[in-house]
């Protein structure tokens, strides 16, 4: 599948999911190009709920993908009532092997694939052509909305990992507006955003301000919510603190 992977909103669990519908819809039509719903603490039923809740929302206007749950992704396109339009997946390194998530949604799907090691890029490299439609490299930066993150990577360490795979590598973690154009120069593909948007008082702001970084038209003075490494708290507030 060709997608536009410039800019990917990974969506933050801590945030109600009535408000991050909001926040996606908001987002998509400010022009992000890839939307991943991820959530790693709903059940099964619960994740199904929301992903075709979110197909909806989306209408087709932006690649929606699910993180981790290959048999989510499968039951919203077997929908009784109708196949939900969700694009593809995208995988981290423990989970079901990237090839086989390939055979099941086809070669119009949109897979992705958690990779931050040279390790982790010379078995994709090994993996036949194709299978993998962009590689997630990160983290850049500390973040909290992956805990036990691997060592921050920094732009340079970005660039290196970029610079030795051919696959499109799409930079993730502690990301803001003013990264943006340095990750773009070291090679990156796109970049992905978690609390940049969702933290935000004006999501769509901020979405704008990171294409506009995309570009090369970013101005000082951006909407996105400031860098937060703390754990969130026991009771969320109304925008989840910190970026990614």
């Amino acid at each position: 599948m060709t997608a536009d992977r410039s800019l990917h909103l990974v969506t933050d669990h801590r945030v109600p999911f009535q408000q991050l519908r909001d926040i996606v819809d908001a987002a998509v039509t400010a022009g992000v190009s890839v939307v991943q719903l991820r959530d790693k603490e709903a059940s099964g039923g619960e994740l199904l709920s929301r992903t075709l809740d979110l197909a909806d929302v989306i209408a087709g206007r932006c690649t929606f993908v699910v993180d981790d749950r290959l048999d989510v992704v499968l039951a919203a396109r077997d929908r009784v009532t109708g196949p939900a339009r969700v694009d593809g997946i995208h995988l981290g390194q423990s989970d079901l092997p990237v090839d086989a998530a390939r055979t099941l949604l086809g070669a119009d799907a949109l897979v992705g694939w958690t990779a931050n090691t040279p390790a982790h890029l010379a078995a994709a490299a090994a993996l036949p052509a194709a299978t993998i439609g962009y590689l997630g490299v990160g983290v850049i930066r500390a973040t909290a909305t992956k805990p036990n993150h691997p060592q921050p990577l920094g732009v340079d360490g970005f660039g290196e990992l970029a610079a030795s795979t051919a696959l499109p590598c799409v930079a993730i973690g502690g990301i803001g507006v003013d990264d943006v154009a340095a990750l773009r120069a070291a090679g990156a593909a796109g970049v992905a955003v978690v609390s940049a948007v969702s933290g935000a008082d004006d999501p769509g702001a901020v979405v704008r301000d990171l294409r506009a970084a995309w570009a090369g038209g970013a101005t000082p003075g951006t909407q996105s919510a400031p860098a937060d490494t703390r754990a969130p708290a026991a009771t969320p507030s109304p925008r989840a603190e910190g970026r990614a």
